[in-house]
């Protein structure tokens, strides 16, 4: 039996559902949990493999994945939306660019970590509660407004190619640590992969956690 730890990190991407599911078995652990739980949020890009030189996405580019697999996503979905009490206004969301998210998310927990929670709810909420395009910049700055971030700021985030590079770094750094999939759960030398359920989590945080790898999204 390892330490127990009261510090997570999760490497997630905004448009993978099962980080979504993710967050929310998080959140129902959260509510049991006695002790206040510091979580590190870790930016990881499932679109990698398709991105062209200029950050777009080549949509036609073969990463693997065929009707088939989608479908076994979906099932997936549905298994956990069910098991989690989740509503969701779409089960995936392929042709969705996260990066724009990702790149506005990283420069409010920089700049404005006591809004970052609140910012990074309101993305995975706008995407899978509402069914809007994150990847979309006018999107973001709603989203920013309403949790009270300045708009201008997120604005130029948005466009800021050393931004980006900083960002993509972090992506690169996540790979190189053995993260090949989300969402993953890091607790001091224990890993969670998937949207387990907030008992799992809380096997992980106390030390007492089985590896196991049951809904990521690659």
């Amino acid at each position: 039996m390892s330490e127990p730890t009261d510090r997570l990190s999760l490497y997630a991407d905004y448009v993978c559902p099962f980080c979504y599911l993710g967050t929310r078995s998080l959140g129902q652990y959260r509510k049991t949990r006695d002790a206040p739980l510091e979580v590190d949020w870790q930016p990881f890009d499932l679109r990698s493999d398709k991105r062209n030189p200029d950050g777009s996405i080549d949509h036609d580019a073969d990463d693997g994945k065929d009707e088939q697999y989608f479908d076994r996503a979906r099932q997936n979905v549905r298994r956990l939306r069910a098991e989690y009490d989740v509503e969701m206004a779409q089960e995936l969301a392929i042709e969705v660019d996260s990066l724009p998210a990702q790149q506005a998310s990283w420069y409010v927990k920089g700049e404005y970590p006591a809004r970052w929670a609140a910012f990074d709810e309101a993305i995975y909420d706008a995407l899978w509660q509402d069914g809007r395009d994150i990847g979309e910049r006018d999107v973001l700055t709603d989203l920013a407004d309403d949790v009270g971030l300045p708009v201008g700021e997120i604005r130029s985030a948005i466009d800021d190619d050393g931004l980006r590079t900083e960002l993509e770094d972090r992506f690169t750094m996540a790979q190189r640590r053995g993260i090949t999939g989300v969402p993953t759960f890091v607790a001091g030398d224990r890993v969670a992969r998937g949207a387990v359920p907030p008992a799992k989590l809380e096997r992980l945080l106390e030390g007492t956690n089985d590896d196991t790898n049951p809904n990521t999204r690659r």
